[in-house]
């Protein structure tokens, strides 16, 4: 799955809107919306605070993480 559809699915669960999303992650709305588009992808030190998100809410990080490093399994 792209890191787009991961990004936004993270999101969803947490039943967050972008804009709370970002404050989260801290960055901005702009960034969230971005990403959820494809139009940008997260840097190494925002993956970090991401993994820690999930960590905290008990959400799965290695879909988002497989996705940013570009591997896809195997069907």
């Amino acid at each position: 799955m792209r890191l787009a559809d991961e990004i936004r699915i993270l999101r969803q669960k947490s039943f967050l809107t972008q804009t709370q999303f970002a404050e989260e992650l801290q960055v901005s709305f702009t960034t969230v919306n971005r990403w959820e588009k494809g139009k940008a992808t997260p840097n190494l030190s925002t993956m970090k605070r991401i993994k820690a998100y999930c960590e905290k809410n008990g959400l799965p990080y290695e879909p988002a993480e497989n996705a940013w490093l570009g591997i896809t399994k195997e069907e």
